[in-house]
């Protein structure tokens, strides 16, 4: 009867482990429903900041999850046990642990500041430090997710996003300048290829005007070509072209660097490329 009685205990406590867990997931599940179904009637009165809406919805699944894992030992006797034996005398377990848990925890309080003090949000391209610049699609406790331009998930550590350096091109304003950099060659007409560059440049529809009144009256060009550097083949130029935001910036840069290259054609304005001259010499 004994060994019956065992076996009964067991069952029952997988039994009321399974059922913690549904009622975790149960739970978890529908407190995000009822979030977003909150945040969407309140969108119709107000606008809701979308990265505090998905750092919320994550702490509450990390709260279930935690109160249903307290749960778990509480309500299974032997868990109970083992748990007040290693806690007992647990003073290096916990060293141990909150050495373990040092990285965790300083990933939260990252996550944390991220959402308060917004250097970045969801929706925003960013680029943080060597990592692939893309879009931020989701900010959780533990990692930052960023959707770069393969369509690859970048996901880094919190702790890492608060050390490095955060470039930002959609915070306060979404208006942008991308440098279209081109190299012609010494015996080239420099005032065509500079009038070419910025024909070309204006020409495109994601190009924007944004000089002031007073510069437009003064005669200043919409696209300002500079010369950058003399190089050993090249004359290096660089037009500064304005955009009102950042998400076809690589399309208009590649659209651009083809019609220039289409007119240098033309008009013979020449890109220059080092040559190489090989001599073969025999034996006499």
């Amino acid at each position: 009867m004994g060994f019956i009685d065992n076996i009964s205990s067991d069952w029952l406590a997988m039994i009321i482990i399974v059922c913690i867990i549904i009622g975790a997931i149960i739970s978890s599940r529908t407190i995000r429903w009822l979030i977003n179904k909150a945040s969407v009637t309140a969108s119709e009165k107000q606008k809701i900041d979308s990265t505090k809406l998905k750092f919320f919805k994550n702490a509450v699944s990390l709260i279930v999850w935690f109160v249903a894992f307290v749960a778990i030992i509480s309500l299974i006797p032997q868990l109970k046990a083992l748990a007040i034996t290693l806690f007992a005398g647990a003073g290096i377990f916990l060293a141990i642990l909150g050495f373990a848990a040092q990285q965790a925890f300083s990933n939260i309080i990252s996550g944390i500041f991220i959402v308060i003090f917004k250097p970045f949000r969801v929706g925003d391209q960013i680029k943080i430090g060597s990592f692939d610049d893309g879009i931020v699609e989701d900010i959780t406790l533990r990692h930052t997710v960023i959707n770069n331009f393969e369509n690859k998930r970048v996901i880094i550590p919190n702790s890492i996003v608060s050390s490095e350096t955060v470039v930002n091109d959609s915070i306060t304003d979404l208006k942008i300048c991308r440098w279209i950099e081109i190299g012609i060659s010494y015996d080239s007409d420099l005032e065509l290829a500079t009038a070419i560059i910025q024909e070309e440049s204006v020409k495109h529809q994601i190009c924007i005007d944004v000089r002031t009144k007073k510069e437009i009256d003064d005669g200043d060009p919409q696209v300002i070509v500079r010369v950058m550097s003399f190089g050993d083949f090249s004359v290096n130029l660089r037009a500064s072209v304005w955009m009102k935001n950042p998400e076809f910036g690589r399309k208009m840069h590649s659209d651009i660097n083809t019609a220039i290259k289409k007119r240098f054609d033309l008009e013979g304005i020449e890109i220059p490329f080092p040559y190489r001259t090989i001599v073969f010499k025999k034996d006499l």
